[in-house]
C-alpha cells in the first residue's frame, strides 16, 4: 500500500490535522506517487474496510440471536459475548468512516489540482477533452462516495440497538432479561439487512471506480 510508504508522515498528519495533507501529498509526488494513484489504493482500504465490518456486523448478529435462543445459563458469560461483539462493530465502524474520510481529502486534493491545471492547456480541444474526463470522473466519484456514506450511515441505527441492549442485560443480568432481547430481533435483522446490502453495493461501485482510473477514465 502507497501509505505504508509514508507512514511516519501519515501519523503526524493525524496528529496535526487535515492541513498536513497536502505536505504528504507532495512529498509522494517527489517520489513518484500521484494522488490518482494515493485515491485508487484508499478507496481499496475503504473497500476492504467495510468487507471486514460487513462480516463483523453479521457476526454480532448471529451472536445476538444464539443469546436470545439459549434462554438460561450462564448469564455473564452471554452479557461478555455481547458486549465483546458490540466494541467491535463500534471499532470497525470507526475505521470505515476513517477511510472515507482520507477517500475524500485525497480526491479533493486531485480534482482541485486537476481543475487548476486545466488553465495551463494552450490547446482548446485538449483542454475541452480533460475538462469532458474530470467532470465523468468527479460524477463517479461522488456517486461512490455518496454509497459509502449510505453504508456508514447504517451502522449507527444498528450500533444503538446493540449498546442499549448490552447496556439493558449488563444491569439486568437474568432470565427475564435475556427474554426481553428477543423483541428487538426483528428490526434488528432488518437493519443489519440492509445495512449489508448497501456494504455490498458500495464495494461493487468500489471496484466499477477503482478500474476506471486505473485505465485512466
Amino acid at each position: 500500500m502507497l501509505k505504508r510508504v509514508f507512514a511516519p508522515t501519515l501519523l503526524v498528519c493525524a496528529l496535526l490535522g487535515a492541513g498536513c495533507s497536502s505536505i504528504y501529498y507532495h512529498a509522494m509526488e517527489k517520489i513518484g506517487f500521484a494522488k490518482r494513484e494515493i485515491l485508487v489504493d484508499r478507496v481499496a482500504d475503504a473497500q476492504k474496510s467495510q468487507t471486514t465490518a460487513k462480516a463483523q456486523f453479521a457476526s454480532a448478529l448471529e451472536h445476538f440471536l444464539a443469546v436470545t435462543q439459549t434462554g438460561g445459563g450462564d448469564l455473564q458469560r452471554k452479557y461478555d459475548e455481547l458486549n465483546r461483539e458490540c466494541t467491535r462493530s463500534e471499532d470497525r465502524a470507526k475505521e470505515v468512516r476513517s477511510r472515507i474520510a482520507a477517500v475524500d481529502d485525497v480526491a479533493d486534493a486531485l480534482f482541485h489540482e486537476w481543475k487548476q491545471e486545466l488553465r495551463h492547456y494552450s490547446d482548446a480541444s485538449l483542454r475541452a477533452e480533460s475538462q469532458r474526463q474530470l467532470d465523468a470522473t468527479r460524477r463517479r466519484y461522488d456517486d461512490l462516495l455518496r454509497l459509502m456514506r449510505r453504508a456508514a450511515d447504517r451502522m449507527e441505527p444498528v450500533l444503538a440497538t446493540f449498546r442499549d441492549q448490552v447496556l439493558f442485560l449488563k444491569h439486568n443480568l437474568n432470565a427475564r432479561a435475556i427474554a426481553s432481547l428477543d423483541t428487538t430481533t426483528r428490526t434488528l435483522e432488518a437493519d443489519i439487512s440492509r445495512l449489508i446490502a448497501d456494504m455490498e453495493v458500495s464495494i461493487r461501485e468500489s471496484d466499477t471506480f477503482i478500474q476506471s482510473l486505473k485505465s485512466g477514465g
